[in-house]
């Protein structure tokens, strides 16, 4: 008589937080990294809310490190209290209870945590990113090892002033799949240089700017 041994238990995701894969999924996605960390890079179409504005992360981290991590938890959790209130009162009331906003910060600690219990007591179907912005990240450059093996280029080329990008533009208005470097780096290469009217993205935004490009992209 053989015995069979029982099946592994499946891994159950923590209620409220969700994957990278289900971005698709939510009706917002709010970044509560501070403002310096957002303009950094972040996930396209992402709302910034900080739960710590920049001085009072810079604060945070100097008592975590000179004092101690109860001293700065004791004020982190006064300003994220503070600012997670200002957010519900000035930016979320218009939302109904139907709203369902995936929460992000840098890896899907304390700071997404603290903003995703608050919004789901009020009742809202609100969830943590798992990992955070540093899983967001990884994704857009794997996908970039990998996405453009998927299509098929065609290089537009030729010397300065050759009207290169008008040729890009009439080409996106009748519908065609363009990826100007030029547009989404703010630059105009070696010779014209950057863009007076817009500054440069960092290089992190530029990189998350080519990856959904490619991603809307269909290989057909």
């Amino acid at each position: 008589m053989s015995a069979t041994a029982p099946a592994p238990a499946l891994a159950r995701r923590p209620k409220g937080t969700a994957s990278i894969d289900e971005l698709g999924q939510f009706t917002d996605i709010i970044d509560v990294r501070s403002p310096a960390e957002f303009a950094d890079d972040h996930i396209p179409g992402a709302l910034s809310c900080p739960v710590l504005d920049n001085e009072q992360r810079i604060e945070i981290g100097t008592l975590y490190k000179q004092v101690s991590p109860f001293a700065a938890k004791k004020l982190g959790a006064a300003y994220v209290s503070r600012n997670i209130a200002d957010h519900i009162a000035h930016k979320f009331q218009h939302h109904d209870r139907n709203w369902r906003p995936l929460i992000v910060c840098w890896r899907g600690g304390q700071r997404s945590g603290a903003m995703t219990t608050v919004l789901r007591s009020v009742g809202w179907d609100a969830c943590q990113l798992e990992g955070g912005y540093k899983v967001f990240r990884s994704h857009v450059l794997a996908r970039l090892d990998h996405r453009p093996a998927d299509l098929n280029f065609r290089l537009v080329t030729g010397p300065t002033g050759s009207a290169k990008t008008r040729i890009l533009q009439a080409i996106g208005r009748q519908g065609g799949q363009i990826l100007d470097l030029e547009a989404l780096a703010c630059h105009k290469g070696s010779v014209l240089g950057a863009d007076p009217e817009q500054p440069q993205p960092s290089q992190k935004w530029f990189e998350t700017q080519i990856w959904q490009a490619l991603e809307n992209f269909s290989p057909e």
